[in-house]
């Protein structure tokens, strides 16, 4: 009997991807660019024994609490790519938003973040932003995608998240730090549901070290963790944050998911067509 195999990807996404020039990724992850051929090349060849495909898609707006438009330094400027900004750091003026009328919303936000002990907020360079090319899937992986769309006379669910301007949105479970304001930054239910009608989830995308690793965690806290597999030759993480990956995956396992590379994906893949 064929087996309900649900392939999740993971913000396959051109600003995360180390494209050859002349392409310019707004925050390219080392190796991502194979990582998204190798996952194109799964699709194309293991296809036939998947049962579906989930696609989540960062999304955001060029101002946001994660970009260097939301913030600025004592002396007026804007904050490098990859600061770190604390609620201490604020309460000090070392940082502050541009818009004076938010910063008590900012601190409730940065305690918040802080007590749920994942995250401290992190400056990234504008990427994503909604309409442009850097938030288009990768190329190949959206034609390996389509292709099965048309042979499978399915479609690939595509789920959104970061819209909101106010909180960080790693996971694609939800953000991190919900606004009881916008349903769109809770708990993803019918994302939960579609995934617990799977045997097997391979999970696949990037970055490996901060939006992999925050949805894995959150789906394994809905789900049987057994069920998960990351295919580890299809994501990659942030440079800098290789030991927080490495923690990530190694905590997963002992948890009960599995770690597996594309090819031994793909002969599980082939094996399930031909029930």
């Amino acid at each position: 009997m064929k087996r309900q195999y649900h392939l999740l990807i993971i913000d396959p996404q051109n600003d995360f991807c180390d494209l050859p020039p002349p392409a310019a990724p707004a925050l390219p992850v080392p190796g991502a660019h194979r990582d998204m051929l190798r996952l194109a090349g799964l699709i194309e060849q293991g296809g036939a024994g998947l049962s579906a495909i989930t696609v989540t898609l960062d999304s955001h707006h060029r101002y946001d609490v994660a970009h260097p438009t939301f913030w600025q330094t004592a002396d007026g400027a804007a904050p490098g790519p990859f600061t770190q900004i604390a609620a201490a750091d604020v309460r000090a003026g070392r940082y502050l938003p541009r818009d004076a009328a938010a910063l008590p919303r900012v601190l409730s936000y940065l305690d918040a973040l802080e007590s749920a002990g994942r995250y401290q907020l992190m400056v990234w360079p504008v990427h994503c932003e909604i309409g442009s090319w850097g938030h288009n899937v990768h190329d190949a992986v959206r034609a390996a995608y389509n292709a099965w769309e048309e042979r499978r006379h399915a479609v690939v669910a595509k789920v959104g998240k970061g819209s909101n301007p106010w909180t960080e949105h790693y996971s694609a479970v939800m953000a991190e730090v919900p606004d009881p304001a916008d349903p769109a930054s809770q708990l993803n239910r019918e994302l939960i549901a579609s995934l617990s009608q799977a045997d097997t989830i391979y999970i696949t995308g990037e970055a490996g070290s901060h939006c992999v690793k925050a949805t894995t965690e959150d789906i394994a806290g809905h789900i049987d963790p057994r069920k998960l597999v990351l295919v580890t030759d299809c994501m990659s993480p942030v440079a800098g944050f290789e030991a927080q990956y490495l923690a990530f995956a190694q905590a997963m396992q002992r948890r009960g998911a599995r770690l597996a590379t594309s090819a031994e994906v793909l002969a599980e893949l082939l094996a399930n067509a031909e029930q």
